[in-house]
């Protein structure tokens, strides 16, 4: 589905309208955005996607890393902002990731592209489990992170079949999450699950300006640039 530069006003109410009324119904998977407004560069407030920004977190010894690197790749036609994701258990790497975002400059709405994941064991490379991209093997974008985020919202996040599903739906923008880096007031409750895996139920809090200060146990200890 194509959509008219002149009437994107009107498309994006309306996808926001069906959203809100699917209330408990199903998770939205279809984005008819125009790719020419789709890039790296705009600005999300729960999302940022400005090259060097990092964000740790802790839970005892278990560490994971989100590095927003200068590189872009384009993927589907579309111009992609490269994250890197290091998650180390007891100090020893165990997954690295490289996952490609693109944002509207319009709207602000951050869509996901795929994923290149390096699973590690004693320090090598052991497989590629849940890699995809848009445009591969049926696989298409989904959603990350709405521009104006409202409560009730459901979306898919991955829709790439049999490998990854993830969708999320906006349970909470009144909440209070307090972290080693500070406390977050107003935050962002969503919760994380997949049709394909059952057991997955992951809850995350996003605060204005600062992106995820907390995903399950996982707390955020600071933020800034990469040293």
């Amino acid at each position: 589905m194509k959509v008219k530069m002149i009437g994107r006003a009107a498309v994006a109410a309306a996808i926001s309208m069906s959203v809100l009324a699917q209330g408990t119904g199903e998770f939205r998977s279809s984005f008819p955005v125009d790719r020419k407004t789709l890039g790296t560069t705009g600005s999300n407030p729960y999302f940022n996607l400005t090259p060097g920004y990092t964000l740790y977190y802790e839970h005892g010894k278990d560490t994971d890393t989100l590095t927003i690197l200068q590189e872009t790749r384009v993927i589907d036609g579309v111009e992609t902002r490269i994250m890197e994701d290091r998650e180390t258990k007891n100090g020893k790497l165990v997954e690295l990731t490289r996952d490609y975002f693109a944002i509207d400059r319009e709207t602000n709405d951050v869509y996901y592209f795929g994923e290149d994941v390096d699973v590690y064991k004693n320090g090598k490379v052991t497989g590629h489990s849940g890699s995809w991209l848009s445009g591969v093997k049926g696989a298409k974008f989904g959603m990350m992170m709405p521009g104006k985020p409202q409560v009730g919202q459901r979306y898919y996040q991955e829709l790439a079949p049999g490998v990854g599903m993830d969708r999320f739906e906006i349970l909470s923008d009144k909440e209070t999450v307090v972290t080693p880096s500070g406390r977050y007031e107003n935050c962002l409750h969503v919760v994380e699950t997949s049709p394909i895996e059952k057991t997955l139920k992951d809850h995350k809090w996003f605060a204005a300006g600062v992106g995820q200060v907390k995903d399950e146990e996982m707390l955020l200890v600071r933020q800034g640039a990469r040293p």
